[in-house]
C-alpha cells in the first residue's frame, strides 16, 4: 500500500485507527491484528480475525514508528490489534529529551 501524510486507515478487525504523519516512498504492508489495514472509508472484510500474535493493542494519542523505513502513525482511535509492518510489530515512539534548565 502507497501511503501519504495525512491519509486516514483502519483496522479491519479491531477499533483501531490511524493517521500517517510521516510516509515512506515504497509501498508498505501495513497491518493491524495481522490484517491489512484499509483506508477509513473502505469497507472491512468479515472473514478476517485478530491474529493471538498481533493482539497487544495499539494505543490511542500513540505515535509508532520505524526510523529505519521512515514511517510514524499516530493513532486515533486504540484497538485491541498491534500495529506491523508485514509480521514486525511498531514500537511506541518515545518522547524527545527536553534539554535540562541549569
Amino acid at each position: 500500500m502507497q501511503l501519504k501524510p495525512g491519509l486516514r486507515l483502519k483496522s479491519q478487525v479491531c477499533d483501531a485507527q490511524v493517521v500517517v504523519v510521516k510516509a515512506p516512498k515504497d509501498d508498505v504492508d501495513l497491518r493491524c491484528g495481522g490484517a491489512p489495514m484499509i483506508e477509513a472509508a473502505g469497507t472491512a472484510d468479515a472473514a478476517l480475525s485478530i491474529s493471538a500474535d498481533h493482539s497487544g493493542g495499539a494505543l490511542l494519542g500513540k505515535r509508532y514508528a520505524d526510523d529505519e523505513l521512515g514511517i510514524e502513525l499516530l493513532c486515533s482511535k486504540g484497538g485491541v490489534g498491534s500495529l506491523a509492518l508485514g509480521e514486525t510489530v511498531l514500537e511506541v515512539k518515545g518522547a524527545k529529551a527536553l534539554p535540562s534548565s541549569d
